[in-house]
Parts: C-alpha cells; structure tokens; sequence
C-alpha cells in the first residue's frame, strides 16, 4: 500500500472511530433540550453560521431558555447557554478551566498572527499584562483631540457630499472609512484614510469583508486547527492558490493586505523611534498613539515581559481588524436607532449642543456627564451587541451550577450540571442581554430611558460577569475586549460632532435593509451581499440647533 491510500485509510479509520465514540458515549448534555440535528455531518452548524440565521440563534432562547444544547460536527453536542450564574464561572470563577475553542484561536493565530486573539493561558496573560496600560483612562485622554480631528474631518467630508439638501448617503462606509482612521491614528500613529472624499478604499473594504467571508465557511471553520499539521506557513499560503476556491483566494488577500500593511507601519515606528524623539513627534499621533507607547514600554521591560517583534505585529494586526469592524458597525446601529426614533436623536443633539457651546466637549465631560449619550450607547450595544455569539472549551470535568432550576427532557429539575472535559461551549451574548428574566418584559424594546433610573434588582443581582454596564456586549474577565474604553471614546466622539451637524433619517427602501448574522454583524440592503447601510442626511441650519 502507498503512503498516500495508506493515510487515507488512516483517516477515514480516525473519523470513523470519533463518530462511533460520540454515538455509543454517554454524555452529561444527553438530558438537556435543545433543536433536532439536521445533518449527521454538521448538526445545527449550518443554521447558526447562516447570515439569515436570526430565527435559529432567537429560537434557542425562546424555545429552550438559558441552557440547552445543538449539535455540532459528526453529532457532538454542544452546551447552549447565558445563565447568568453558569457564565460568571466561566468568565470569572473558573476561567483556568475554560478557554477559546482551539480552531478559534489557530484561525486567528494563521490570520493575525500570535495577538491577543491569538494566544491561551499564560501566553495571553503576558500579552495583556503589556498591552493594558495603553489602554488606560489617561491614555485615553491623551487620545482624545486626535479623535475629534478626525471627526471634523469626518464632517466636512459628508457636508461635501451632501452640500445644502437631503441626500442619501453610505453611512456605513463612512463609519467605517472613520473607525480605521480612529485606529489609525490613536492606535497606529499612522493615517489610513485622508478622509476628503468619496474614493475607493481597498484597505477598508478588505477588513470589512472579511468576517462575512470567514462567517460563510460556516462548519468548516471548525477544522482550522488541523491546518497546522499541513506544513509550514509559507506552504500552507501556496497551496490556498492552488485550490479551487475564490472565497478562500479572497480571505488569503485579506490576510496578505493586513499583514503587509501592518509590517509597514511597523518598520516605519521603528525607524522613528530609533531616531530620537523628534522623529517620534513628526508621526501622525506625535507618539501618543497605542503603538508607541507600546513600543516604547516594550523597549524598557524586563526580559520576561517583553514581547517579540511576531507578537507586536500580531498585536497591531489583531487591533487593527477588531477595533474598526466592531466600532464602524456599532456606529452604524446606533445612527440607525436614532434615525428610527426621531425624538431620542433631537434630546441627544440637545444635550450635545449644550455641552458643546465652547467647542469640542471635555473628555470627562463626554465620558462622564452626557446621561443621555451614554443611555443611547448602553441600549444600543445591550440590544445590538455587534458580536452575537462566542465559543468556549472546558479543559477539565466540571460542574456548572444555575442561576435558575432547569427542567431536563425527562422531567427532572437541576440547579447544576457536570461539564466533561472537552465540552464545547457557545455563549449567547444577545440573548444574555436581551434575557426578560432579567431585564424585564421589555427587554425586547429599545428604551434608553431605562439608563437613567436606577436598575431593576434583577440586573443588579444577576452579577452578569460583563465588563461594561452589566452587559455581555464586551465580554468579560481576562478575555474581555481590552479596548472598549477606546471604543466608547471613539463612538461619542463622532457622534458628538455629527449630530450638531446632520438630521439622520431612514431611507425610503428601509425595508428592503438587513442587519446580518456573523462574527460581527453587517447591514446589506436587498439582495446585495456587500455590507452597506444608505441613510438619508440633511444638513441642519445654526437655527435648528
């Protein structure tokens, strides 16, 4: 027999064995409720990574409550939940014994390279440990008029598109032109976008198409670990050009884009800092940006803790994917929000305008003491949370206790549960925010009033292990969205700036616009499949303000 028949025979043996496994083993998910499998090869994965997939990832809140169960790859069962108690164990309590899934992590590890998004255990410990101070609230202050230029610039640049009338405007590709230039400048020192006029932008339409690409590979994406085992990187890029497979050629030029991009930037900042400071304060950003100061740190760390020049690349790649597509689409939900509900957006502008009568609003202001901006960005990210979903794996047998009695498939109710080793888990953040157990019967409803009294008990005592407003929206705990701090800074500040400007109103084929389902949810408009989100735009008179 041939090395070739003989590891396929090898493998169909190994597939065969693990299937066999999952059929005959016992299982503690075995008892719970959840949605029949509809494919013996990829369970309910195919309705959950579906675009259209809302009805499936609603359905399993409604119709199973906080723990249930699907069914993954080859039949495996996977633990569905957002009990509030089940997720503080696993995001606080008992994080050492749960970690990203490992073909979440390898994927990002082969398309980031080694980032925070990419690394587990005392790996991503170290990393965050670096990388946290530059996230700090004095940093973020430092940041702050570089946001607002770039609002201005912002501005002008849609003032020149819509000139005197209502037009119709992409306001999610100027959200999005706008959150990588935020980055690029604050978290970079580097400008991306000159922000004047309506051109092409090839570096922000490949970061925002690269998650509905990625999201469409739907079950496949679950093999990406095994990848590691076909070669190097450099030969596993060569045979992507040789398959016959456009989305995988489209996703290997977006990872190609960034990570050139990023060696750029890279190579440019260390230049400059080898220079001296002067050449330092010539950059965009003057050397507050992220970047430097993290370069910076790096160069004066102890052995220990200094990261290599791989990890500082992954870091600036990972940053720059994850703050401009989250930020660009929460952007855009809120600007949607407030077109659907005219009166919420002229009480903003009214707040705005008076906090602005001197110019540009203090930071501490603007984080601080505009309720109402801060209402209508709580409810929008508790209602909208761009990530709808996350994936964890339980490193050893545990038991997972319930915030609330569960009723099993035969009747019996447990308050806990054991979780083997291995189990995979999916976390619903929508539904955790979204839950009427805790939130109320109107928890369905956007109502950013319920920001500006005190919080019903059952949020308060629910201890949602959230790290923002009792919310699942950025996680959580050592794998929570270290820049959220730098993200709500960028929301307010071009919101802050836009809005005592423009009228946003909702276009007149609003019903032909869907919000889709993916690693970070997208609007398109009819049948198009490329992200975009017209709103009509009217410049506002001084009289109106």
């Amino acid at each position: 027999m041939n090395p070739p028949s003989a590891l396929l025979y090898v493998g169909a043996a190994w597939l065969l064995w693990k299937i066999l496994q999952r059929i005959i083993r016992s299982s503690p998910l075995d008892q719970l409720n959840g949605p029949k499998s509809v494919s013996w090869f990829s369970g309910n994965l195919s309705q959950l990574f579906n675009r259209h997939g809302w009805g499936f990832v609603d359905g399993l809140a409604n119709d199973y409550g906080s723990v249930s169960k699907i069914y993954g790859l080859f039949g495996k069962q996977v633990l569905h939940l957002y009990d509030p108690l089940a997720l503080h164990h696993i995001i606080l309590k008992d994080a050492q014994f749960y970690d990203e899934a490992p073909w979440f992590y390898e994927m990002n590890q082969m398309t980031f390279g080694p980032g925070l998004l990419s690394v587990n255990g005392d790996h991503h410990r170290k990393q965050r440990k670096m990388l946290n101070p530059v996230f700090s609230i004095a940093h973020m202050r430092h940041m702050t008029p570089i946001f607002y230029r770039v609002a201005h610039k912002l501005k002008d640049a849609i003032l020149n598109e819509v000139q005197d009338e209502s037009n119709q405007v992409n306001m999610l590709g100027w959200m999005g032109r706008a959150a990588l230039e935020l980055v690029g400048q604050g978290g970079l020192g580097y400008s991306f976008d000159p922000l004047t006029e309506s051109v092409p932008n090839d570096f922000g339409d490949a970061l925002k198409a690269f998650l509905p690409l990625t999201f469409s590979f739907g079950p496949f994406r679950f093999f990406t670990h095994y990848a590691k085992y076909f070669g190097s990187p450099t030969f596993r890029r060569k045979l992507i050009d040789y398959l016959p497979i456009k989305r995988l050629h489209r996703v290997a030029e977006v990872v190609d884009q960034i990570y050139f991009m990023s060696k750029k930037i890279f190579d440019s900042k260390k230049a400059a800092l080898a220079a001296g400071d002067e050449a330092v304060l010539e950059q965009v950003g003057e050397g507050k940006d992220i970047l430097s100061v993290l370069m910076k740190a790096n160069m004066v760390a102890s052995e220990e803790d200094r990261l290599p020049e791989d990890e500082l690349l992954g870091q600036m790649s990972t940053l720059v994917f994850a703050a401009s597509d989250t930020t660009s689409t929460a952007l855009t939900q809120i600007l949607h929000a407030l077109a659907e509900h005219p009166e919420a957006q002229e009480k903003l502008r009214e707040e705005i305008s008076e906090a602005s009568r001197d110019g540009d609003i203090p930071y501490d202001e603007l984080v601080d003491r505009m309720p109402y901006m801060d209402a209508i960005c709580r409810e929008t990210l508790r209602l909208h949370p761009p990530v709808t979903f996350v994936f964890r794996e339980s490193l050893k047998d545990n038991i997972l206790p319930f915030s609330e009695p569960i009723t099993t498939k035969d009747g019996t109710t447990i308050t806990e549960m054991p979780v083997d080793k291995g189990t995979t888990i999916l976390i619903s953040l929508r539904a955790c925010n979204r839950n009427k157990a805790i939130w109320g019967e109107d928890a369905l409803e956007w109502k950013p009033e319920r920001w500006l009294t005190t919080l019903p008990k059952t949020v308060t005592d629910a201890k949602i292990p959230g790290v923002y407003s009792n919310l699942m929206t950025f996680l959580g705990g050592g794998r929570s969205c270290i820049g959220f701090k730098f993200s709500q800074l960028e929301m307010k500040v071009i919101l802050s700036v836009l809005l005592t400007t423009f009228k946003i109103s909702l276009p007149d084929n609003k019903d032909d616009i869907v919000w889709n389902l993916a690693g970070v949810r997208y609007p398109t408009v009819g049948n198009d499949t490329k992200p975009s989100f017209p709103m009509k735009v009217e410049r506002l008179l001084r009289s109106e303000l």
